[in-house]
């Protein structure tokens, strides 16, 4: 599927959000009957992908035959109601082995693929996730890190670049947003001129790979935190990189959450 095309063709979408298959919090169905009430034109599933680690936030590869089966069945329930069902996944990098290149996401058939980062691997090589609330970043900063924060940052970035190197997906997915708790960890970090590098040659490979960005709106009404910052937008879209803007929803109710706000800021961002 050709999904940039699908998006420019969908006055309103966002093909970002979580259900019962992994960490969201209420039923494909809930989502469903939500997205036609509000008039979606096209309403994409994007479940965490299976890994080959023990990973509460995931969804399991026996669940996935099951969840392809439930967005079949939301398709033919809601085949006249205007909105356009798609099944996606959100897929994590964990290393050279496993990403959205691998080879197993081809044996599903999806309508398309985010490719994002959510674990980094500590001193041992053991993958830790390193998304989610602070507070429970600060835990693993301590018990993982030793709480050297450049350390996961640089990590980030680069198993990041090495996603975008290998490819196997359309979309990226909130590309720097390890800089939302390592700035609560050390305030001002993203200032620096070695942050700063490594998100510019992220950009730069970006660029090159011509995939797809995504803004992510989901604490954008809380805390006005964007993914990626603002900062960076006018570099992508003066080097003609395709944006789209998503709300990465866990519960029904945000599905629309700061979606036509941030859209109205990214086509007014380069006039």
């Amino acid at each position: 599927m050709d999904i940039l095309s699908e998006i420019k063709k969908a006055k309103k979408y966002n093909l970002h959000s979580h259900t019962e298959f992994c960490d969201g919090r209420a039923q494909m169905i809930a989502f469903a009957q939500k997205a036609v009430e509000l008039g979606f034109d096209l309403y994409g599933f994007s479940p965490h992908s299976p890994v080959p680690i023990v990973s509460p936030c995931n969804m399991l590869k026996d669940n996935v035959s099951r969840y392809l089966q439930q967005v079949e069945e939301i398709r033919r329930e809601y085949s006249g109601s205007g909105t356009r069902f798609l099944a996606g996944m959100e897929i994590d990098y964990l290393g050279n082995d496993w990403g959205p290149a691998n080879e197993y996401f081809d044996t599903i058939p999806l309508d398309y693929r985010i490719g994002s980062v959510h674990f980094v691997p500590d001193f041992t090589g053991e993958p830790v996730d390193v998304d989610g609330r602070y507070e429970r970043f600060m835990q693993k900063m301590e018990q993982h890190f030793r709480g050297d924060i450049r350390y996961v940052v640089e990590k980030f970035y680069e198993h990041s670049i090495a996603m975008v190197e290998q490819g196997g997906f359309d979309i990226i997915g909130h590309f720097d947003k390890i800089g939302d708790n390592a700035s609560h960890f050390q305030p001002g970090i993203e200032d620096e001129s070695w942050y700063q590098s490594l998100v510019h040659d992220l950009i730069n490979k970006i660029i090159e790979s011509k995939v797809i960005v995504e803004i992510n709106t989901k604490v954008y009404a809380e805390r006005r935190r964007l993914f990626p910052a603002q900062r960076y937008w006018r570099e992508l879209v003066s080097a003609g990189v395709p944006i789209i803007v998503n709300s990465d929803a866990h519960v029904p109710a945000l599905i629309d959450a700061s979606l036509e706000e941030v859209k109205r800021m990214v086509e007014g961002c380069c006039n």
